[in-house]
Parts: C-alpha cells; structure tokens; sequence
C-alpha cells in the first residue's frame, strides 16, 4: 500500500507539472535539469551509475506515461559519477535534479542534499530493511530513498552437494549431514571436503571457496558475524574499533580458509572470484545477490548453482548492504517535482525486479518473489539483510579513502603467509585515526 503522503503527493503531480512549464516559461531554465523536455511537460535530469540505470528505467518509463513528466537518466561510470556530484554540488551549480547515490557517499553529500524527511513516513521505513533506514538518515535527517539494495550471499555447487558419494563421504567425515553451510565452522568443514585434486595429476584442481584480498567488504560482513556492531569505526563517538576482538576473530577467521582457496589472493577482486566460480575450479562462493540470475551460458556451472543466506558467526548470520539512494540537490529549482518522482520510485520498486540487476530496495518486492523459479536468491538476500547482525558500513565522510589506503592495503597483507593479524590491525587503527582526526 502507498502511504498517504505519497498518495497526496501523486494526487498533485499532473497539477504540479503544469504549475512547473508555467513557471519555466516565465523564468526560463534556471538551476537543474534543463527546462523543459519536448513534450512541454517539465523534465527532471537523473545522474545514474550503470547498475542505476537499468534499474530505474522502466520506474521513468511509467512515470513519464503517467504524468508527462520527462525522465532525462544521465548514465556516468562509479568514479566518474561521484567526480561529477562532487563538483557541483561544490559549485553550488547543478545540471541535476536527481542523484543516485552509492550509500558509503551519503555522508560526504550529506550538506548538499535536501531534506527527505517527509517521505519516510513510518509505513515506508517499515517496508525497508532496518539498515537502510538508518543508512539514510545523516545527523538526524534523511537525504536519500533507497532505489535498490544487495548483498553477498552464499553460491553453492548443486551437482557437488546432491552427488550421493560426496553426501555420505562428508557425512562419514564430519558427522553430520551436507548441507549449505550457515556457520562459520560448517563453512571450514565444507571447504576443505572439496578442497582436491579430481583428476589424479597431483595438483589440486578444485577448491571449496575462494578468498579475496583485494576487495573489503566481505572481511566487512565477517566482521558483524563476529559480533562487532560498530565496523571499523563509531561515527557518533569517533573511536575506531578495528583493534577490537571481533574485529581480529574476522579476521582470524577469514584468513583461516587460506587453505581450501585458489593461490594469489592477495590480487582476487570479485571479477576474479566470479570467474573461478563460472569455470568451475569452486564449490563455493560468497558474492553479491544479483549475480544469480547472470551466469553465462557457457558456463562449467550453468544449471548448477544454489543460492543460500550469507554464513554466520558467533554474532550471527550478516552481510554488508550494497544499497543505492536517490538524493535531490539543494541548488536544484525542481526539488519538489523530484521528490514526486523518488515517491513514485519507491511505490513502483518492483518494475526493478525485471532488469539486468534484478534488484529492489522494499522488503514487500523481494518477499513477491520468494516462491518464483529462477528467483531463489531472493530470499537468500532477504533473510540476510534481515539478520539483526546486518549493519551498513559506518557513516563517515572519510569512509572512501579508509577503504582505499588502510583496509584494502591491510588485508592484502593479512592473506600473505605469516601475517600478523593483530598488528595489521593496530597499525590500521593508527592510520585510520590519522585520517580522520
């Protein structure tokens, strides 16, 4: 159900677009996004990353039948997007009335934003997952509307897990049944059983999981299975936590399975991680949600993925949220024309779930979908970001740059042999507080 203030905000959008080329006619373009499309109804400019597109495409397409409204999506790379919103939010001088926003920028385009306080109304942030309601919110304020949302889940090898010799192997070996793991220590069991050379030339060929050093945010998710609640850092206290003993169990635990992964993790990326799994050297994969639905045909696992919760820890299961937000800049003329359209947006999340992505931000759009063929990672995405142990990476305006200098650098080193975890992170906590001070 729509609530009512976006019911009355909807009710007002034809009068409200004819009030604008009225207006516009008078003052001519002014701040935003050009003026008028060439129906003559108003047209509002919306900067998007390639992923944002697709997903709110067909949101402007309807949105455009049904009010006349033109819907201008300026597609632009991640870095060259965030270059863009920078400057001109700097200059005071937008060519946009609508931004989509990575969540880890929200604090650092916090000042330029509008208020969006009126659109999360309690009926709204009950349908969001607890995180991105507190992940919009910035001292206090809400400056963005989730757009879409995801997370790492767990990919399994289906022909792997239902062969009848590996089932009771693993069963004789461990004691009980295999099954896709949800612990961390079932996680270990099931890597190592898989962990083996298949062909008898001597070398390994197939590993039970991967791990990635040269990405941050799956240490991220371990790091709230572990138990920690605040990430890295507490914004509201600014104490960095990352020497704590949650943090170094993490990380204990994620270098752990050293063993059962491919070498060279210290160079892994996702695009990596993703192509091991495709060409069938792993029985396991912790990635991203969306990914599901885009294996290649050709693929040594086409037909042969399973897709299940994100693992837990001793704090439970958890992931880290990858969300979107739709943002309106404060020099923008058109800010109630786009709020009008990010309410729009957020009733008609579920034209998303039919795009390349595949993903929607509103807990009732992914609970549409739990009993649809082809759509299991649905659930799998839902009952992780629903874990009380999800929490979003710590709101800071220096969280870009503590990825790129300290964590990514740090756990590079911790996946090399003989690291020292724990003075990898005391020497973290030394430079994070540097950055930040």
């Amino acid at each position: 159900m729509m609530p009512r203030n976006l019911r009355s905000r909807r009710a007002a959008i034809a009068g409200t677009a004819l009030i604008s080329v009225a207006a516009l006619a008078l003052t001519g373009c002014g701040a935003g996004g050009g003026g008028t499309g060439a129906s003559g109804a108003t047209e509002l400019t919306v900067l998007v990353e390639g992923g944002g597109l697709a997903e709110l495409q067909p949101i402007a397409d309807l949105y455009t039948e049904e009010t006349g409204t033109e819907i201008k999506l300026v597609e632009l790379p991640y870095d060259g997007l965030y270059d863009r919103i920078q400057t001109e939010l700097s200059s005071g001088a937008v060519s946009f009335d609508i931004a989509a926003l990575d969540a880890i920028w929200l604090t650092a385009f916090a000042d330029g934003v509008a208020p969006l306080d009126d659109l999360f109304t309690e009926e709204v942030k009950s349908d969001l997952f607890p995180g991105l309601v507190a992940e919009a919110q910035i001292d206090d304020t809400y400056v963005g509307m989730p757009i879409f949302t995801n997370s790492e889940i767990l990919y399994y090898r289906t022909d792997l897990f239902e062969d009848p010799t590996n089932m009771s192997d693993f069963e004789t070996e461990f004691g009980y049944p295999l099954a896709p793991p949800t612990t961390w220590e079932q996680y270990t069991d099931v890597a190592k059983f898989f962990t083996r050379d298949t062909d008898g030339d001597g070398e390994i060929d197939l590993y039970g999981t991967d791990v990635k050093g040269a990405v941050e945010t799956e240490w991220l998710a371990t790091v709230s299975q572990a138990g920690e609640e605040q990430m890295i850092l507490d914004p509201a206290t600014g104490e960095v936590t990352i020497d704590s003993a949650e943090h170094l169990e993490a990380l204990d635990f994620y270098t752990s399975l050293l063993p059962y992964a491919p070498a060279g993790a210290s160079q892994l990326d996702w695009a990596g991680s993703q192509n091991l799994f495709y060409q069938g050297q792993l029985a396991m994969m912790r990635f991203w949600g969306h990914a599901y639905t885009q294996t290649p045909e050709d693929a040594a696992v086409a037909g042969n993925i399973g897709a299940a919760p994100m693992i837990g820890g001793p704090g439970g299961v958890a992931g880290v949220p990858g969300a979107w937000y739709l943002s309106v800049p404060t020099a923008t003329e058109k800010q109630d024309e786009a709020k009008d359209f990010i309410a729009f947006a957020f009733e008609h999340n579920e034209l998303s779930i039919d795009t390349s992505l595949g993903l929607v931000s509103r807990i009732s759009a992914f609970e549409s979908q739990k009993d649809v063929a082809g759509r299991e990672n649905y659930p799998a995405i839902l009952e992780t970001l629903n874990s009380p142990a999800t929490f979003a990476r710590p709101a800071s305006p220096k969280w870009q740059e503590i990825v790129n200098t300290v964590l990514t650098p740090m756990l590079q080193k911790a996946v090399e042999p003989g690291a020292d975890n724990a003075a990898l992170l005391e020497d973290a906590k030394s430079q994070i507080e540097a950055i930040i001070k």
